[in-house]
């Protein structure tokens, strides 16, 4: 069992038997990632999501990919019912950079939770223009390494991209402005 044994949520707790090292969401992941050094792997879901289940026993269940997982990632695990103020968040900067979302969401994010890689279902071998989730663990894990500033400095990017969108939608007192309504 790993630190989802004690999750409240139905959806954490079918995770709850992974070879992965799941935490919840919350400020334990953050710090340690930040004494890690690496970056923050954020799955988001729900208990009766098909392609969450699937990406769960083709991936999560393996036990390589799981160790590299754990290896090179602080991996956090986000029911989007139970969170939906997180799943917003992270599914603007997911729509933003791919131009389209859903679920599972697979966001690699700074371990300030700065969003810099994100996509939603990747199979365990490439096909259908996707690459494998473990290419995608490498390759993300590669750019931490070797770019890493160029890599924050996405994120960073994005987040102030998002943030300004934000304002835009909503005027200063969080209300939309009906201009852009229309």
């Amino acid at each position: 069992m790993n630190r989802l044994a004690d999750a409240t949520s139905p959806y954490l707790l079918q995770h709850a038997d992974n070879p992965v090292d799941w935490y919840q969401w919350g400020d334990e992941a953050f710090a340690e990632a930040r004494r890690r050094d690496v970056p923050l792997l954020i799955s988001i879901g729900y208990a009766a999501c098909h392609w969450c289940h699937v990406m769960a026993h083709e991936s999560f269940e393996d036990e390589a990919i799981a160790a590299l997982m754990n290896e090179k990632y602080v991996c956090v695990k986000v029911d989007r019912e139970e969170r939906p103020d997180v799943d917003a968040v992270y599914m603007a900067a997911t729509q933003a950079m791919t131009g389209g979302g859903g679920w599972p969401m697979t966001v690699f994010a700074t371990p300030e939770g700065k969003p810099f890689q994100a996509g939603t279902y990747y199979p365990p071998v490439a096909r259908h223009g996707l690459p494998s989730f473990r290419q995608l663990l490498v390759a993300v894990d590669r750019a931490w390494g070797d770019i890493r500033d160029d890599v924050v400095r996405a994120g960073d990017g994005l987040v102030a991209e998002l943030a300004h969108n934000a304002r835009i939608v909503a005027g200063a007192d969080g209300v939309p402005d009906a201009g852009v309504l229309g």
